[in-house]
């Protein structure tokens, strides 16, 4: 993906949301809001979004001196948690576990505070549950599962990182040996080894860090070690939009989890704004 006219207003909106996390001192936000017009100036729009996307986050935390998403990924942990049980009843109960998990992980991807404001988890399972999927390549995905022996499993934001521990589970209840990956420092409610711990994931499976604080998965911004595992693995579960964003196209076995979120990249899949996608690379 390239960056388009249309991502602009949203880079500033982006900050304004992260402003609304943690100050309302009109002079500290026009000084973060400043420094930020002048990373948007600099915008290569040659390369996906999630490249200014990782600039402007890196000013907001340094002007601010703080992580802006600290305090809300916590709190989305813990009320994912508290939805855990009955989720996890859910995927015990169809008749096709995989299947639910993989839709109650597209489900929780609706949790996006660089985007929303406020989010709709009940909404988001229903939707996932008893709608078709815009993008549906699960019977692909299903066989690619069953052919892998070592699954890579990009995470995304906190509190859908419960949704994807209920995938994960099915995963390893398969056999399969699944290697989570977080980033390496914090960015935007992007899951960082303490949202793994805190959320049980970190006792489920190997986690690693990609040791990267960019938005999405920009390759050469990882570390050496990340990059051996990606090359490895036989199947990669990529979640979120900014995975989607800088790995399309890559030559992988890849299979995106999401929903789109936003105009640019819901026409650059010919879909609707909103729809829940499950797409192989």
């Amino acid at each position: 993906m390239r960056t388009h006219i249309e991502c602009f207003p949203c880079f500033l909106r982006q900050t304004v949301i992260a402003l609304n996390q943690l100050t309302d001192d009109p002079e500290v936000r026009e000084k973060v809001m400043k420094a930020v017009l002048l990373v948007i100036g600099k915008a290569d729009t040659s390369r996906p979004p999630a490249h200014t996307t990782t600039f402007i986050h890196r000013m907001i935390r340094e002007v601010l001196e703080a992580d802006p998403f600290g305090r809300i990924k916590h709190d989305y942990n813990e009320i994912a948690l508290g939805l855990y049980p009955s989720l996890k009843q859910k995927v015990i109960r169809s008749d096709e576990p995989l299947q639910t998990a993989a839709r109650l992980a597209i489900a929780g991807n609706v949790i996006d505070f660089g985007i929303f404001t406020s989010v709709d988890i009940e909404g988001s399972v229903s939707r996932a549950l008893e709608s078709p999927l815009s993008v549906d390549d699960y019977a692909s995905f299903k066989r690619s599962v069953h052919e892998a022996e070592n699954i890579l499993y990009l995470l995304d934001n906190a509190g859908e990182i419960v949704f994807d521990r209920l995938l994960i589970e099915e995963l390893t209840s398969l056999g399969k040996k699944v290697t989570a990956v977080v980033k390496g420092s914090p960015v935007l409610n992007d899951v960082t080894y303490e949202d793994a711990s805190q959320t049980g994931l970190a006792g489920l499976c190997d986690v690693i860090d990609n040791g990267s604080d960019c938005i999405g998965t920009i390759m050469e911004w990882t570390s050496a070690g990340f990059r051996d595992e990606f090359s490895r693995a036989d199947l990669i579960i990529s979640k979120g939009q900014g995975n989607f964003e800088t790995l399309a196209g890559t030559d992988k076995n890849i299979y995106f989890l999401f929903q789109a979120k936003c105009e640019v990249v819901s026409r650059e899949l010919g879909r609707l704004l909103g729809s829940m996608i499950l797409m192989r690379s």
